[in-house]
């Protein structure tokens, strides 16, 4: 969102100085800012995607533990040569 035109079109207009890279923002006008937010529904579909990505991540990282832990239990078994490759 600080990133949007809208958005950076306000901080300039409420920015105070002269130099054009050091310009200052007082916190009563920051906070005077106002953020538009999705409707409700917007942000509930918004909501559920993530959580359904975080619960896909979830699933690959145990996923990615095991192989792990197989690989490891793999390589003892090679190194201690109760079974060899040919």
């Amino acid at each position: 969102m600080l990133s949007t035109q809208t958005f950076r079109e306000k901080l300039r207009g409420i920015a105070t100085g002269t130099s054009g890279s050091m310009k200052n923002i007082s916190k009563p006008a920051f906070l005077a800012l106002t953020v538009g937010l999705p409707p409700l529904r917007e942000q509930s579909a918004i909501a559920s995607v993530l959580s359904d990505m975080d619960a896909e991540i979830a699933a690959l990282e145990a996923k990615l533990a095991k192989a792990r832990r197989v690989k490891q239990g793999m390589m003892q078994e090679l190194l201690t040569g109760r079974i060899r490759l040919v």
